[in-house]
């Protein structure tokens, strides 16, 4: 089988997924555009060259819906012969869309690939493609839907986080992220977004707060209690774990991921086609996988999968340099951490979702980058990259540096 290269990868900034935002205005299609312009013209790839686009998008509908990838590629300038296609795996879709890029190289159909995503969550709604997971009693039921929150309340619950923990680990979050964008460390990677006029609209995340402390998210009132409470879901999260004789409930805006506008994207290909078109690789796929998990805790996929990932790929955790793992709860990380034992240094290390907020369907292929460019700038060389997914999913990705 061959290798699947990383060549490049972009991100826009992500803005806040509210109507006051500064990427409100910014329809889902000129979102998804913008990265893929970006590796066009910054690799100098001539049109036709890419094979595929595949893009995730959680909520394909409305503006964001009719198989965007193929209109964004039109729109980004890649050639007629380009296709493109956009996925949901819930909040791992941008990571699948690497992955699928790169199992389509793998496999030797394709040549060159574009895998990422976008999500304008300002303008088209969180849950607006609606389902039958939280809406027919035939699945909510034996399924023990509850909403991401309350399940992530389960998790602190559980496992013994606290609200001080979490809290915590909030802060953590911001600051880190506040110091890789004083010290530029997003800065190779970031593409501006513009409008027609070529005026820049948003050149830095906006969603992060640095001057958050224990003291002021101590002010915030638990989201989930009242929900769980007068939809019932706190009896679910109950019969689901009856060893828990109440939920703790923890966590609020501030220690939960943010909602934010954002696109990103990943160029992967053959060693052949690197050669043909000038390009240098950066990194390769070393092994990617998905799995299913409880559905009712639903946010502990990332543990699960990554130990399927280490047993079908020979690897440790030992070999692994950094660790990247979407915040989309402080509970989902403290767990992760917690199962394996991680060096709270090896991970998250340039914050995350809490700080910089989660455009759900672009997110994977964004920290998947983001930890590439720390593996170059601390001159390390692999990385797992992993997400939680809503139904109880895991899906992860170890790169290695080339």
């Amino acid at each position: 089988m061959a290798d699947a290269y990383i060549y490049d990868h972009v991100r826009t900034p992500r803005g806040r997924g509210k109507a006051d935002g500064s990427l409100h205005e910014v329809t889902a299609l000129a979102l998804a555009t913008v990265p893929l312009k970006a590796l066009k013209d910054r690799n100098n790839l001539p049109e036709d060259s890419v094979d595929d686009v595949i893009l995730g998008v959680v909520d394909p509908v409305g503006e964001a819906g009719s198989d965007i990838a193929r209109f964004a590629a039109l729109k980004a300038g890649l050639g007629e012969a380009v296709p493109g296609v956009q996925i949901s795996r819930f909040c791992a879709s941008g990571l699948d869309a690497v992955n699928f890029a790169a199992a389509q190289v793998m496999s030797g159909q394709h040549e060159l690939v574009i895998g990422g995503g976008a999500e304008s969550m300002s303008r088209v709604g969180i849950g607006a493609s609606g389902g039958a997971w939280p809406m027919d009693p035939s699945m909510a039921v034996p399924a023990y839907f509850m909403p991401q929150g309350v399940s992530a309340d389960l998790i602190a619950t559980k496992y013994g986080f606290s609200r001080d923990d979490v809290d915590a680990y909030a802060v953590q979050s911001q600051q880190r992220a506040a110091k890789s964008w004083e010290e530029g460390r997003f800065d190779k990677s970031i593409v501006p977004v513009k409008d027609i006029n070529g005026l820049t609209i948003l050149a830095k995340d906006e969603h992060m707060r640095p001057s958050t402390t224990m003291q002021s998210l101590a002010q915030l009132q638990p989201s989930f209690t009242m929900m769980a409470q007068m939809g019932g879901f706190d009896g679910v999260a109950l019969q689901s774990h009856p060893e828990i004789e109440r939920v703790n409930y923890v966590h609020h805006a501030g220690n939960s991921s943010g909602i934010v506008d954002g696109a990103g994207a990943v160029l992967l290909g053959s060693k052949e086609a690197g050669a043909k078109y000038g390009l240098k690789p950066r990194a390769k796929i070393r092994a990617f996988a998905n799995v299913g998990s409880e559905p009712a805790m639903m946010l502990t996929g990332p543990v699960d999968v990554t130990e399927k990932l280490f047993a079908r790929s020979g690897m440790k955790k030992s070999d692994i340099d950094l660790f990247e793992l979407n915040e989309a709860f402080a509970s989902v990380v403290l767990r992760y951490i917690q199962a394996f034992d991680i060096d709270n240094a090896k991970i998250n290390v340039n914050g995350g979702a809490i700080a910089l907020g989660h455009p759900l369907g672009a997110t994977g292929a964004m920290i998947l980058g983001t930890v590439l460019d720390e593996l170059e700038r601390t001159n390390k060389s692999t990385a797992l990259v992993t997400l939680c997914i809503g139904g109880g999913m895991g899906t992860a990705t170890i790169i290695e540096r080339v």
